[in-house]
């Protein structure tokens, strides 16, 4: 991140909710404009870090700053600057969807609201559906509402909580297009999601389980970073070779993606050797891979231990 602004530096973020560490002393740097991925299985903190980075929840411990301003202290200011969408649509669905953007408008006390709302609505293609109720929208035009709800007031930061849950993959890239125009713009934007092709469009990614930040990278430099090793294997019999592979030296896990089984390990030597009986097996087709994001996910969830047990 070499002269890049850095927008938000916060160290140590950790929240507690009874005897339970929800976050625990997450560090994290984000620079201006970036899309930055906060990957992790459900319940695994990523919200509740989002939220204590840019000051909409007070943490028990740890400091920092986001937008220039403290954390803690000036969380306010922040709050001004931020848009959050979440992942439950959240607008009122017996409004149009002009009526909702002209609410949003009062609420945030805008000037020129006729033209901030129609400005709006072009900029995120719902013009022609201006007086569609919200409620008889699909999925991705909900979306769609929702951004245009937290972009109204021209945030530098946006907050996005599990966007496309339930959206059809069509959607899904449209909004993504959109999301990467806003952050050309300079806007940084945050992005919880447990969708591995989601995780792939963001600048940057940070692995979070049960509370903990595993690692954190630019999402091109992860996967050497961990160092880990795979092989791609398709034939038959793929059930029996999953259980005699699992727990063999050398193999760190064995995952089934569709018609294949991943084998991976952090020892490339070891691994060949524990999967070299069956190379020369005629019925199955074997090839060395680069491991993907999913890959090096269940890695590092593989050493992780659950907070809550």
């Amino acid at each position: 991140m070499t002269n890049v602004e850095t927008v938000i530096d916060v160290k140590g973020l950790t929240k507690v909710y009874g005897d339970k560490t929800v976050v625990d002393h997450f560090d994290l740097k984000v620079p201006r404009g970036a899309v930055y991925g906060f990957l992790g299985p459900n319940g695994s903190g990523k919200t509740t870090t989002i939220r204590m980075v840019c000051g909409l929840l007070v943490p028990n411990d740890g400091a920092g700053t986001c937008l220039g301003f403290d954390v803690i202290k000036e969380s306010a200011e922040i709050k001004k600057r931020v848009g959050y969408m979440t992942q439950k649509f959240s607008l009122w669905e017996d409004l149009t969807i002009r009526e909702n953007l002209e609410f949003v408008a009062r609420m945030y006390q805008m000037d020129n609201r006729n033209e901030r709302v129609d400005e709006t609505l072009k900029d995120l293609g719902l013009f022609a559906r201006a007086n569609q109720l919200a409620g008889s929208l699909s999925g991705g035009w909900k979306q769609r509402l929702a951004l245009a709800a937290c972009m109204m007031h021209e945030p530098e930061l946006l907050l996005l909580d599990e966007p496309t849950a339930g959206v059809d993959p069509k959607a899904r890239r449209e909004f993504w297009d959109t999301i990467h125009d806003v952050a050309d713009r300079g806007v940084t934007i945050l992005v919880s999601t447990h969708y591995m092709d989601e995780a792939i469009q963001c600048d940057y990614i940070a692995y979070i389980a049960y509370g903990k930040k595993l690692i954190d990278a630019p999402s091109h430099e992860l996967v050497d970073r961990v160092g880990l090793h795979t092989w791609r294997v398709e034939g038959k019999g793929l059930s029996a070779l999953s259980k005699k592979l699992t727990g063999a030296k050398g193999v760190e896990n064995v995952a089934r993606f569709g018609t294949a089984l991943h084998i991976s390990g952090m020892d490339a030597d070891a691994l060949r050797q524990a999967i070299s009986p069956y190379l020369n097996d005629e019925t199955l087709s074997w090839q060395e891979k680069k491991p993907g994001l999913e890959e090096v996910f269940i890695h590092l969830m593989t050493g992780s231990e659950d907070n809550f047990k």
